[in-house]
């Protein structure tokens, strides 16, 4: 097999790693989706991902996956994120690969995590097995891309999320609690909302929609957990019967201006990923800080006419647009 050809059979295997991963979207967090493939002769003889933080890595699943283990020593082991090289809640995947003999290695993106970041793939070439890294780079790094931001940057990556009538409102004008806001979502949007709660370890909000919507910011329709309740509440005045403060979940609140502080904080408690859904004061200051990851807007076809107006997003990239019982979903990058 030519170089070119060896190239195009790498990345067609690391398309399925890719796809493995996905599956551990809800239960691999705080770890990173992992997908692994191992291939024997030009077929696939074992697969794996990374089902739940804290269970065995996809290298593992893989590997225990293959019928006939005496086939690893003439395999390659194809993994979409740089084999671990510690011992953690498991032990390294990287030596298992090397007890196991498997010759070949290939890696779809290196791990920045510090307990890692080259040490796996350093392991594995120490021990004489062939390690070729980087193949599908981009989408590795894409597909864990809340796990990179945590540790590279040193915060959670941040989502913001609103929905809007086609007129540009979040809602009408509202000054209490006892005034209905406006209904945007359909049930099949809300359930979308929670969906995407699901994947997030957090949801934060800020004081005034803590206030006026009392809501509980769970995922109560859609399956998975629910994500640390978080409210900026500078003047530490919000009523003590608030269901975010009453129906046993965790909720962290803060007394505090600076949303760099908040992140950092979330971060030193291990929060990887941030779902920002409101109001659009708070939204506004997260994109005018360029604090933020990716924005989530469902535009409704009502108008509402006059009310509070929608955040300004400013020069940003449209990824997708979809449309969904008549509403627009639309997905933005800065």
């Amino acid at each position: 097999m030519n170089n070119l050809e060896q190239q195009k059979t790498d990345e067609m295997y690391m398309r399925r790693c890719i796809q493995l991963a996905r599956n551990g979207e809800v239960g691999a967090p705080p770890n990173p989706m992992v997908g692994a493939v191992v291939v024997c002769d030009g077929r696939i003889i074992g697969e794996g991902y990374h089902r739940r933080c804290g269970g065995p890595h996809a290298e593992v699943n893989a590997i225990a996956s293959v019928k006939e283990p005496s086939l690893l020593q003439r395999s390659t082991i194809y993994v979409s994120l740089e084999p671990c090289a510690h011992y953690g809640k498991t032990p390294p995947c990287a030596d298992l690969i090397v007890e196991k003999r498997i010759p070949r290695v290939v890696i779809g993106c290196q791990d920045p995590f510090a307990k890692v970041d080259g040490l796996g793939i350093k392991k594995l070439r120490d021990a004489g097995c062939e390690v070729v890294v980087g193949v599908l780079q981009e989408e590795c790094l894409r597909l864990n891309k809340r796990f990179m931001t945590y540790h590279t940057l040193k915060r959670p990556y941040v989502t913001l999320k609103w929905a809007q009538s086609c007129d540009g409102f979040v809602d009408f004008f509202r000054s209490s609690p006892l005034q209905s806001p406006a209904h945007i979502s359909t049930p099949t949007t809300q359930t979308l909302v929670h969906r995407l709660r699901a994947t997030h370890q957090a949801i934060l909000v800020g004081g005034r929609t803590a206030l006026l919507d009392n809501p509980t910011l769970t995922t109560r329709v859609w399956p998975g957990p629910s994500p640390l309740r978080v409210v900026i509440d500078t003047h530490g005045d919000l009523p003590a019967d608030l269901r975010l403060l009453t129906d046993g979940g965790d909720t962290l609140l803060y007394h505090r201006e600076s949303l760099q502080d908040i992140l950092s904080d979330l971060h030193a408690r291990g929060v990887q990923s941030l779902l920002v859904e409101g109001g659009p004061a708070t939204l506004q200051r997260f994109i005018d800080e360029m604090l933020w990851d990716e924005a989530r807007v469902e535009v409704s076809p009502e108008h509402i006419v006059e009310g509070v107006a929608v955040p300004q997003l400013g020069q940003c990239q449209l990824l997708s647009r979809t449309m969904v019982d008549g509403h627009e979903l639309l997905h933005y990058a800065p």
